[in-house]
């Protein structure tokens, strides 16, 4: 639906399921039809005078610690970082646990310098220069979230490098501090491509347990079924379990 509506559209909670509202012209009603095979067009119905703006309900903001993220038509409070995450294609607004749970663990860490892969909308890559890591590169294998990484990125006032990449293949940068909210198979094979001696990684349910060779878990959050890790590098030598 992001995809085919990224202006935005509505979710409505019934008893049987959620349905998912657009309101279109016969265009949008055929796009619909070639990704679902199907929907439902009610005739006369009476469309609200403010449905332009009804789908920003959906989007709340957030708190971590210290930060607030939150859309472009929201006051941030005044004892906040504040991050300011314009919806759009790209995943990630900071709502998902996987991305608050990645901010608690960022904002205990050393700063130093961070590399964001996977960075989605770059909330992640942006919250971290607001929290004084610097440098801060990201990368992400989509072109459309290096587009959006960069307005929201320019948005904030913050400098942090956007490159498409896929961190699975492309060469990476060294850094002090990995972060990566993506798949399990994902941050798995990430994982052993990444020359850090701390690894943040998330994008998986608190039911999977991830194995990254060469590294040792040290810690682990967990938020509505979701889990998020902190990794750091063995020592050389070391007979600990990864």
């Amino acid at each position: 639906m992001l995809e085919l509506f990224p202006e935005g559209f509505e979710e409505v909670d019934h008893a049987d399921g959620v349905e998912l509202v657009a309101y279109t012209d016969p265009s949008g009603e055929e796009r619909i039809w070639r990704a679902f095979s199907g929907s439902a067009t009610p005739a006369g119905a009476d469309v609200a005078d403010n449905w332009e703006e009804r789908w920003r309900a959906f989007h709340r903001p957030v708190r971590v610690g210290s930060l607030w993220i939150g859309q472009p038509w929201q006051d941030p409070p005044a004892d906040v970082v504040a991050i300011v995450i314009d919806p759009g294609r790209a995943f990630g607004t900071g709502a998902h646990a996987t991305t608050r749970l990645c901010l608690e663990l960022l904002e205990g860490l050393e700063r130093g310098s961070l590399l964001d892969v996977g960075c989605g909308s770059g909330v992640l890559a942006i919250a971290a220069a607001k929290l004084g890591f610097e440098p801060v590169v990201a990368v992400d294998s989509d072109e459309q979230a290096v587009v959006s990484s960069r307005a929201n990125a320019a948005a904030n006032d913050v400098e942090i490098e956007v490159r498409h990449a896929d961190g699975r293949r492309d060469p990476l940068p060294p850094a002090d501090v990995v972060v990566a909210n993506i798949t399990r198979a994902a941050v798995e094979a990430v994982g052993t491509r990444v020359d850090c001696p701390t690894l943040l990684t998330s994008g998986y349910l608190i039911s999977d347990e991830v194995h990254i060779r060469g590294f040792e878990r040290t810690k682990r959050v967990a938020l509505d079924g979701w889990a998020a890790d902190e990794h750091v590098r063995r020592a050389e030598g070391s007979n600990v379990p990864q």
